[in-house]
């Protein structure tokens, strides 16, 4: 009898191994099929690209359009058209940033380290860095749109003149909570433990 209950207790532990074996290699396939799920983003980063090439082709209408006119536009006209050239190409800019960096920290690093254009601030921005960067280009576009209408202060209606102010103060003040909500966060030690490396570049080595 003795040596029948140890013959079982032996042919039971191969037994729940292979059992503990199966389910770990279940839940491994489901983990790298889950994780493979990221890539689903990458087409939207790289579709952003029409959005840029749409930036582009307005700049150069707007471009070519006050070139041809410049001659008989006043210098606040000339003033204004320049400011709406430079608010796209901060626009372009903000593309930029979304699509490079959104997709190294969310979907795949770039293999492209070695080119010798390869920007060095697209391994340094996270995600927090995006919104920060977002939120600093919407207030910059923001601070073009409300100089364009004090240029055109003659034009423009009072009201739409408050309504400019008052939207780019709101964004102002966005953009500064945003900033310190991103600080608070990064002070807090989940986000040190989590990510020490980028708590280490922007607090400093600690002595």
């Amino acid at each position: 009898m003795q040596h029948d209950h140890i013959s079982e207790s032996t042919n039971a532990a191969p037994a729940a191994s292979s059992r503990s074996k199966r389910g770990l290699s279940i839940e491994k396939v489901m983990e790298r099929a889950f994780f493979a799920t990221r890539w689903i983003a990458a087409p939207l980063y790289f579709s952003l690209t029409i959005g840029l090439l749409l930036v582009a082709f307005k700049f150069f209408q707007q471009l070519a359009e006050l070139v041809m006119h410049v001659h008989h536009l006043d210098f606040d006209d000339v003033f204004v058209g320049v400011l709406d050239l430079i608010d796209l190409v901060l626009l372009a800019n903000l593309l930029l940033i979304v699509m490079f960096s959104g997709y190294e920290n969310f979907v795949s690093r770039l293999d492209i380290r070695e080119h010798a254009d390869y920007p060095a601030w697209i391994g340094h921005v996270t995600f927090g860095d995006i919104k920060i960067k977002l939120m600093a280009s919407i207030v910059a576009m923001s601070a073009i749109h409300v100089l364009a209408d004090f240029i055109r202060v003659d034009e423009t209606s009072t009201r739409a003149l408050e309504w400019s102010v008052g939207i780019h103060l709101a964004f102002v003040v966005s953009g500064l909570l945003m900033a310190l909500m991103d600080r608070i966060m990064e002070g807090t030690p989940d986000t040190q433990i989590a990510d020490p490396e980028h708590a280490a570049k922007k607090h400093g080595p600690h002595a």
